[in-house]
C-alpha cells in the first residue's frame, strides 16, 4: 500500500520573466517500508520535492496523499497538526534547540502534541538509548558530536510515531564513521520496526544502503531504480 502518493506535482518560482519549474510534474508512489533515495544534481528540485511531500511548502499544481489524505485539502492549521502527528523530519544542519539537553530536544514534539512530562520523558530516553546515545540525554547540543547531533535528530523525528521519516542531506556534515554508524541504525530500524525512510542526498553511501533511488533532475524523474532484495 501507498504511504505516499504523488499525483501531476509543479513547484513553478516566478523569480524573473522567465518560470523556474523547481518541480515538473512529478508522479510517484512510495510504499511503506521503503529506504529510498532521491538524488540528483544540486538545484535539481529533490529538496523542494521533500519540502512539498513534507507538507512544508505548497504545490503550484498536483495532489499529494499521505496515507491516503489529500495535503491540499487540508486547511493551515489542520496541516500543521496532521504534519506533527504524522511526518518525521531530519535536516543536515540537526535544528536542534541550543538551550535545550538531548533529552528535552526529543521530548518537546511529543510537548507540542499535548503529553504529559513524565510519559514524554519515558518515550524519550528509551528512543535516544535506541538510537545509541542513551548516556547523553542530559547532554546539549554544543557537547555532542556531529553524528550524535544527528541521532538526536532522528529520535526527534521517532517521537511523533510518524508514518514516515524524510532526511534532507542528513550525512553532509558527518564523518565517514559517524555517516556508516547513522545508516547502519536507521537501516536497522527500517528492517526491524518497517520505518520508511526518504532521503535526499549526494552521498555516494546514502545510495549504496537504498532498496530504491529516485533521480531527479530539472524538477523531473528521469529514473527509478528498485534493487533487488
Amino acid at each position: 500500500m501507498a504511504i505516499i502518493e504523488v499525483k501531476n506535482l509543479y513547484k513553478i518560482y516566478q523569480e524573473s520573466i522567465i518560470p523556474v519549474k523547481a518541480v515538473n510534474g512529478i508522479d510517484i508512489s512510495i510504499e511503506k517500508g521503503e529506504f529510498t533515495a532521491i538524488v540528483g544534481p544540486s538545484g535539481s528540485g529533490k529538496t523542494t520535492f521533500l519540502n512539498l511531500v513534507g507538507g512544508l511548502d505548497t504545490p503550484t499544481e498536483g495532489e499529494i496523499f499521505i496515507d491516503g489524505t489529500n495535503l491540499g485539502e487540508l486547511k493551515p492549521k489542520q496541516l500543521i497538526d496532521y504534519r506533527l502527528n504524522n511526518i518525521g523530519f531530519v535536516f543536515q544542519a540537526y535544528n536542534l534547540i541550543p538551550v535545550l539537553t538531548a533529552l528535552e530536544n526529543v521530548a518537546f514534539i511529543m510537548q507540542l502534541q499535548g503529553k504529559k512530562k513524565d510519559e514524554r520523558n519515558k518515550i524519550a530516553k528509551k528512543l535516544l538509548e535506541d538510537v545509541g546515545i542513551g548516556e547523553k540525554i542530559n547532554e546539549r547540543p554544543s557537547k555532542l558530536s556531529g553524528g550524535q547531533q544527528q541521532r538526536v535528530s532522528v529520535a526527534r523525528a521517532l517521537a511523533s510515531k510518524p508514518k514516515f521519516i524524510l532526511a534532507d542531506e542528513p550525512t553532509a556534515n558527518l564523518d565517514s564513521k559517524s555517516t556508516s554508524d547513522l545508516l547502519d541504525m536507521m537501516q536497522k530500524m527500517n528492517r526491524e520496526s518497517q520505518i520508511t525512510f526518504i532521503f535526499s542526498t549526494h552521498d555516494q553511501r546514502v545510495m549504496d544502503k537504498a532498496r530504491r533511488i529516485i533521480t531527479i533532475d530539472d524538477g523531473k524523474v528521469v529514473s527509478d531504480i528498485i534493487k533487488d532484495k
